[in-house]
């Protein structure tokens, strides 16, 4: 199936203009996701809205607000808000062109694939990036995404571009709040020696398939385990389903009476723990195992591991 694509428009340079779409270049295919249940129904969790003094509240009744201060608040309506809501033209709109290398990385944020939209659309698309190829440069634009204006750095990608969203100035951080606490110290020549060598011997090709979390997509063993729905009702209790029966095993009762009638009730024959001595005795000595003996090599090894070993075998690792 086709991607669907995020934003359709056009991009505009100058008096070039040609029909684009964005598609994101990312997908959330590492995060996992859980839902609150209860544990003894299973029955999802749900948020109601709750006010700390009259309790449950209508979705009716909620209204938006601004904290201007810790416990004050300036509502909004909706009016309000869709009043200062930014329309999108529909428009990538290409301001200016940088070096590759002016951009701080700290600015990159979410990746966009852009192509074509259309076959028509092709050749000034192909004209707009070999152009941008062969200067070596960025595109800066501007473009309405989500109701909100947001700033594109636009490079060539191989038949397509692609496009990053950029932060803006005032949503990164000055990093003097976190570097200016760092004390200065002077390293060791040494130690920064050694730590090069280490980083010399560790240099290596970027490989993106190495980029793999611990934890990927559903949790190890969650496809092969059976799901657990809404346990509703006492009466269907679970023998029934064990056996895969629909009826909760009430069929299978009355087979069970007829079968014990004029019959003696069957002997309750004594059983002996398993791993017992009686047990153990009528069994006969355990058969010998294959590998070297640790009790027959001198080596210091725990009373535990002495007597397990009768069960399951313990490796020497002075005889190997």
């Amino acid at each position: 199936m086709a991607p669907r694509p995020t934003w359709q428009g056009h991009l505009r340079l100058s008096l070039v203009t040609c029909p684009v779409a964005l598609y994101t270049a990312t997908s959330p295919r590492g995060d996992v996701h859980f839902n609150m249940l209860h544990k003894t129904t299973n029955n999802r969790i749900r948020m109601i809205p709750t006010d700390p003094e009259t309790g449950p509240v209508d979705r009716a009744d909620i209204v938006k607000g601004y904290e201007v201060d810790k416990g004050r608040y300036v509502i909004v309506s909706q009016d309000e808000i869709n009043s200062v809501r930014l329309e999108s033209t529909r428009t990538i709109d290409i301001d200016r062109f940088v070096d590759v290398d002016d951009i701080d990385r700290i600015y990159w944020n979410d990746p966009y694939f852009m192509a074509p939209d259309g076959k028509m659309a092709a050749e000034a698309f192909t004209v707009i990036r070999e152009a941008m190829a062969k200067q070596n440069r960025i595109a800066l634009a501007r473009v309405v995404l989500h109701q909100r204006e947001r700033l594109l750095a636009i490079e060539p990608r191989g038949k397509g571009m692609l496009a990053y969203s950029l932060r803006t100035y005032d949503e990164v951080r000055d990093p003097a709040e976190i570097f200016d606490s760092i004390p200065e110290v002077k390293a060791d020549p040494q130690m920064i020696e050694i730590a090069s060598k280490i980083i010399e011997q560790q240099h290596g090709d970027f490989d993106p398939t190495r980029l793999q979390g611990p934890l990927r997509g559903r949790p190890e063993g969650a496809d092969s385990r059976q799901g657990e729905g809404p346990r509703r009702g006492g009466g269907r209790g679970a023998a029934g389903h064990q056996r895969g029966r629909p009826d909760g095993g009430a069929a299978a009762q009355p087979r069970r009476r007829r079968q014990g009638r004029g019959r003696a009730p069957p002997r309750r024959v004594q059983t002996t723990p398993r791993g017992s001595k009686k047990q153990q005795n009528r069994r006969g000595p355990p058969p010998p195992r294959s590998g070297p003996d640790p009790r027959a090599c001198g080596c210091h090894i725990p009373d535990a591991a002495m007597r397990a070993w009768g069960v399951s075998a313990v490796q020497c690792m002075t005889t190997t």
